[in-house]
């Protein structure tokens, strides 16, 4: 609905879908849904929470955390001027409001994002609350409720943002274990980050009607394909058609539909303990269940100035990482490791050439490797669809790492991708739930993971491969949110903006280790890795044995523990604490 004057002083509204002119108060009534035409307007998450949850029983959580602005991240604004007239315009604190509540008598915990808050976009501060509704939920043995409204990860928190799809994944995962309901509503628009991670790795996922979903938007696939959309491409109705939500509830239904589901969910549960939150003994170190020593990432706060390559200028970096001459995992794979044997498909129909992925050894030991696959002609390229996956990629990869799992191998993956396929096909086939599922999966997977930026390392395509025990990348690779041309494009004045975009987004190896998105730079040779791939190849081979040796004697449960509390350092609590990339 639009409308000139502020919404709380207005007595018409004009419907966006009809362009009726409705009395405010009776479209009020009606649930802000248009009574001509059907169309449901976006709501503000207060109005959200009114219209669900039981009167007298809504219990706000704390949202106040400490300011964070770990890039120093300005683009026609600095960041922290946006945060400001962001809570100015909607009244919030952040892009999303908690609380406990019950619906229809039922006990929930809710998390529901705000659209009109920096386009919901998903930052280390919302991250940071949504987890903790859902250790909340686990706490009480409650079901959790999502209501997702988000334009995809904060740019302007750059790789810190992207760890945040991980950091709630895992959270979602938590309470799966422990038997409890997750559901997750999508509203309109729901895209980027957040589809490809909690709003789709729920039990349950219904869409309100008109909401519209996806991994990349219609713009941007617009841009890349130069490909007409489908009739109603990502709305609610076309989800539903492709198998990606359970049903599409319209507003004035979606309090009963919630009511029944809770319902159903709390008959004969048998209680168990919550299992208490532990945090690290130290930075350094934890003993195991067994008394054994288990090692830790470093503390990055501790170790930032420590043994760090020289620094690159990063739009130089990011060419260097793009050069076609640079090592492919195929290349890798032939050089690092012996005796490699492919292992194709996704068992549903289809073989994605832009992940590559098989047994092999590494020092006599066997493991199973995993990697995108670009190539260094323009020919291999095309053929590898420029190493973007398509849901079958991801799903092949998910099949190895279940397949590593069962036959106690470890992994190992190489990630060189610029993103995900943002292709029509990819987006009706569940590109979004793809990458979504490999996340959730590598937060609970019960053998070692170990993860290479190798080149490029572009979003949740990239972080779909890299949810690892430890994070490995080499010097003059790059690991970022957003293409730098895709972040100018959007928040300066044209793509020409793509290096100071570069600088800004802090996508460079030791940037990252800083911030600690990864635990080890590997250093290349003088010129480049692909100047001297052998050289590059063995140095990359001593990395991979110097930090997958350790992880081989930790139990599998602690694995997982460690592995979890690895991605809980991401809250916004713990970046404010390191935010000291000056």
């Amino acid at each position: 609905m639009t409308a000139t004057a502020p919404r709380q002083e207005q007595l018409w509204s004009r419907c966006a879908g009809c362009a009726s002119l409705l009395y405010r108060k009776r479209l009020r009534r009606n649930l802000d849904v248009c009574p001509e035409c059907g169309e449901h307007a976006r709501l503000g998450a207060p109005e959200r929470l009114r219209q669900l949850v039981d009167p007298g029983s809504l219990r706000l959580l704390p949202d106040r955390l400490p300011e964070a602005d770990p890039l120093d991240f300005v683009d026609a604004l600095p960041y922290p001027h946006r945060l400001t007239g962001a809570r100015a315009s909607t009244g919030l604190a952040e892009g999303v409001v908690c609380a406990t509540a019950t619906i229809g008598g039922h006990p929930v915990a809710l998390a529901v994002m705000d659209f009109r808050f920096l386009g919901g976009s998903l930052g280390c501060a919302v991250g940071e609350l949504i987890t903790r509704a859902a250790e909340r939920a686990l706490d009480d043995r409650t079901p959790l409720v999502l209501i997702t409204a988000s334009g995809g990860a904060r740019m302007q928190e750059g790789a810190l943002s992207l760890m945040q799809m991980a950091t709630v994944s895992q959270a979602i995962a938590a309470l799966r274990e422990a038997g409890l309901l997750t559901v997750s509503v999508l509203t309109d628009p729901t895209y980027g980050g957040v589809a490809a991670s909690f709003a789709t790795n729920t039990d349950v996922v219904l869409a309100e009607s008109g909401a519209r979903m996806g991994f990349a938007g219609p713009r941007v696939i617009r841009q890349i394909t130069g490909r007409a959309l489908p009739e109603g491409f990502q709305t609610a109705d076309f989800l539903l058609e492709h198998g990606q939500v359970d049903m599409v509830v319209q507003r004035r239904s979606l309090r009963g539909r919630l009511t029944a589901l809770l319902a159903a969910t709390r008959a004969g549960r048998p209680a168990r303990p919550a299992v208490p939150r532990q945090e690290p003994a130290s930075h350094r170190e934890r003993l195991a269940d067994d008394g054994a020593v288990v090692p830790q990432p470093p503390d990055p706060a501790a170790e930032k100035d420590a043994g760090t390559p020289a620094v690159r200028d990063a739009w130089d970096t990011v060419r260097m990482a793009r050069h076609p001459g640079r090592p492919t995992t195929l290349d890798y794979l032939d050089s690092v490791f012996d005796g490699f044997v492919e292992l194709h498909g996704d068992r549903l129909g289809a073989d994605c050439p832009a992940i590559v992925g098989g047994v092999a050894r590494l020092a006599g030991r066997h493991v199973m490797v995993i990697g995108h696959q670009k190539g260094h002609t323009t020919a291999e390229l095309v053929a590898r669809n420029f190493g973007m996956a398509s849901p079958a990629g991801h799903r092949k990869a998910l099949r190895l790492m279940r397949l590593a799992a069962r036959l106690g191998l470890p992994v190992v993956t190489l990630v060189d991708t610029p993103g995900a396929d943002p292709g029509v096909s990819a987006e009706e086939h569940g590109q979004a739930a793809a990458i979504a599922e490999n996340i959730l999966t590598l937060t609970v997977l019960p053998t070692p993971v170990l993860a290479v930026i190798t080149g490029e390392g572009g979003s949740g395509g990239a972080l779909a491969l890299a949810v690892a025990d430890r994070v490995l990348m080499l010097e003059n690779a790059v690991y970022s949110v957003i293409s730098p041309e895709g972040c100018a494009a959007i928040l300066w004045p044209d793509r020409s903006a793509a290096p100071q975009a570069a600088r800004a987004l802090r996508l460079t190896a030791p940037d990252l280790r800083r911030l600690g998105v990864v635990d080890e730079v590997v250093p290349e040779p003088s010129s480049a890795a692909h100047d001297d791939p052998a050289e590059t190849a063995h140095r990359l081979r001593a990395a991979l044995l110097a930090n997958l040796l350790p992880l081989l004697d930790v139990p599998p449960a602690m694995l997982v523990r460690l592995r979890r509390q690895r991605f809980r350092r991401f809250g916004a609590n713990r970046v404010g604490a390191r935010a000291g990339l000056r």
